[in-house]
């Protein structure tokens, strides 16, 4: 019996322990379940039973999440996130990034038995443990290599949503209204192709009256055949005389004469004529008259484009965006924008890229001592003054510093450089010191992508001088050169066309202030913005040099504004200071009311992600 009860003990102990282990597998797969649900909650419905997040902005269902607010964002709430230049910026992902969404693991298509654990940089393709191809190969932590490629793709996620998500559906309605207005375009054709078929038609009827009655042809076949006749007429009398001499009785016509006579060249007994025939030429058939009438030519008058006074607009006045203190300069004496938030400024030689943050990523040694001495090009690559006036090019990786434009007259010397986004070109502003005459003066030239001279803009259409000291240089939207030259002097902002022509020169407001400028940039609107230490203003002038307003006024958050660079993707500008080693960022330009209504439909007709408004009855699922 004890033996029986001890093994009784025994096996119940073991299925108690069993029992265990069951309930706490059964607790693991519920805990796995659970976060499966959660996982998969961006896809789960209001129609579903579960709950879902809402949106922050409305009562549609949650798909992406707003890192920079922070907030959550429905689809159609998302777009006009990521669209609106305040939060244009901003960094927008997947709800799963979000709550850290743990994707699942592939498994590797040349080992089905392992799965990717990392990323081969080299060859660009995910590999696992056994891919010995890329053993050799530089390899980063998935994970690793999706950050870093995101951060990468910045920059073109900003042109996407201030372009393609933006400028494109604007542009589709101009095509939709163009075919609109097709047939009315084609009305006066039509009245046209009717009329060139009744002057067609005139114009037969009055050639074949003429041809009827003076018919050219006719006259000429008509002198053919008297010609013959009197062609044959004198050939039947050289033969009669030929004739007539054989025939002639020897009294009258020695056989010696007659000798004599046979000596001479036989006249030709048969002679050769041509008659003729009358035909048509080729006639016109159906289809070359019809292509006649309808040849309608259609011509391209260049690339679709949307002005962007159509689609953006001036704010009351400009709102402080964002402050940031630079570490390791003084003063800001240059800015150029490389993304929305990475800058590269500079204060003398020290050139330096900061972030947001004003915290130094990458600094640039050797630099020249001076003002607008630098400028980025559409490969994100620095182009700048070096100490010995070269002018160089440091890579997108900050790895590689080439010369792009060697100094090679050492009467000249580059002061400020600036890169143009419409045809690629680097145009350089230099000066030249007369070191008998003590005369300074200047010029812009401009150099192509292979760095070749091309040309060079010096004198006024009058013959004298345009510049003494070129320290800052833009381009405005209608390819006008837009320079900041100041001097003890002269002073003025000098505008010309892209040809070189002088159109005016800017010397300040009708006030009568006058004008002593710094820091110089454009935007969107082709405004011309310039920083002015008489005044202490950054003052906004129109195209054509009329003055517009004060855009920014000297204030204790401001301080004393000395250089400005535009960000054409977001439409900010950044401000940087004489006073401190602050840099300001400023919006005072918005999108037109008209293109921003949040929810309405979208250009292509897709309903998809339109967000309708929920009635009162409905309820927050948070």
């Amino acid at each position: 019996m004890t033996q029986t009860a001890h093994i009784m003990d025994t096996a119940s102990s073991q299925y108690i322990t069993a029992s265990s282990q069951y309930i706490t597998a059964s607790s693991q797969y519920i805990t796995a379940s659970s976060q499966y649900i959660t996982a998969s909650s961006p896809y789960i419905t209001a129609s579903s039973p579960y709950g879902v997040n809402q949106c922050s902005k409305c009562p549609g269902d949650t798909a992406y999440h707003c890192v920079s607010c922070p907030c959550d964002l429905c689809p159609q709430c998302k777009e006009n996130h990521v669209k609106d230049l305040q939060t244009i910026d901003h960094d927008v992902v997947s709800h799963r990034d979000k709550i850290n969404y743990i994707p699942t693991q592939e498994i590797c298509v040349r080992h089905p038995s392992h799965v990717y654990t990392k990323y081969c940089e080299p060859c660009q393709v995910p590999v696992c443990f056994h891919c010995r191809k890329h053993k050799t190969h530089r390899q980063l932590d998935v994970g690793t290599s999706y950050k870093t490629k995101r951060q990468q793709h910045r920059g073109t996620i900003h042109t996407i949503r201030s372009e393609a998500l933006f400028y494109r559906p604007v542009l589709l309605t101009g095509i939709k209204a163009d075919v609109k207005t097709c047939h009315t375009e084609f009305s006066p054709l039509q009245s046209e192709m009717l009329t060139k078929a009744q002057r067609l038609k005139d114009l037969i009827n009055y050639v074949v009256y003429d041809l009827l009655n003076n018919v050219l042809c006719y006259f000429d076949f008509k002198h053919r055949c008297k010609k013959q006749k009197i062609k044959m007429i004198r050939h039947i009398g050289r033969l009669r005389r030929y004739e007539h001499r054989y025939v002639q009785p020897a009294f009258t016509f020695s056989a010696l004469q007659f000798l004599s006579f046979t000596k001479t060249a036989l006249p030709q007994i048969h002679l050769t004529l041509h008659t003729s025939q009358l035909s048509m030429t080729e006639s016109l058939n159906k289809e070359d008259v019809m292509e006649s009438l309808s040849a309608i030519q259609i011509t391209e008058r260049g690339n679709r484009r949307v002005g962007n006074q159509c689609l953006l607009k001036l704010t009351s006045g400009a709102e402080l965006h964002q402050s940031l203190t630079l570490t390791g300069v003084d003063r800001c004496f240059h800015i150029s924008c490389v993304t929305s938030d990475r800058v590269w400024v500079s204060y003398f030689d020290n050139l330096m890229l900061t972030d947001t943050t004003g915290v130094p990523l990458h600094r640039v040694e050797y630099s020249c001592h001076g003002v607008g001495l630098h400028t980025v090009n559409s490969e994100s690559e620095l182009i700048y003054i070096d100490r010995n006036y070269n002018i160089n090019k440091l890579s997108k990786d900050m790895k590689t510093t080439t010369t792009f434009i060697e100094r090679t007259d050492s009467t000249w010397r580059p002061l400020s450089v600036y890169w143009s986004p419409s045809t690629g070109d680097l145009l350089v502003g230099m000066r030249n010191d007369d070191t008998e005459t003590g005369k300074v003066t200047g010029k812009v030239t401009r150099y192509n992508q292979s760095g070749q001279l091309t040309q060079t803009i010096q004198y006024h259409n009058t013959g004298r001088g345009l510049y003494s000291k070129p320290r800052y240089i833009t381009e405005n939207n209608n390819g006008d050169v837009v320079v900041s030259d100041y001097d003890i002097e002269s002073h003025a902002v000098v505008v010309t066309e892209r040809g070189g022509r002088h159109r005016f020169s800017y010397t300040g407001p009708p006030s009568g202030s006058g004008l002593f400028p710094w820091g110089i940039c454009t935007d969107a609107l082709s405004h011309i913005l310039v920083c002015d230490s008489t005044t202490k203003t950054v003052q906004m002038i129109n195209k054509d040099g009329r003055f517009l307003s004060h855009l920014l006024t000297e204030s204790q958050e401001m301080g004393r504004p000395y250089s400005l660079s535009y960000d054409v993707n977001t439409h900010r500008l950044w401000v940087g200071s004489l006073w401190d080693n602050k840099v300001r960022v400023y919006r005072y330009i918005t999108r037109q009311d008209a293109l921003t209504d949040e929810h309405r439909p979208r250009p292509d007709g897709d309903t998809r992600y339109t967000t309708h408004r929920h009635n009162n009855s409905s309820t927050k699922r948070r």
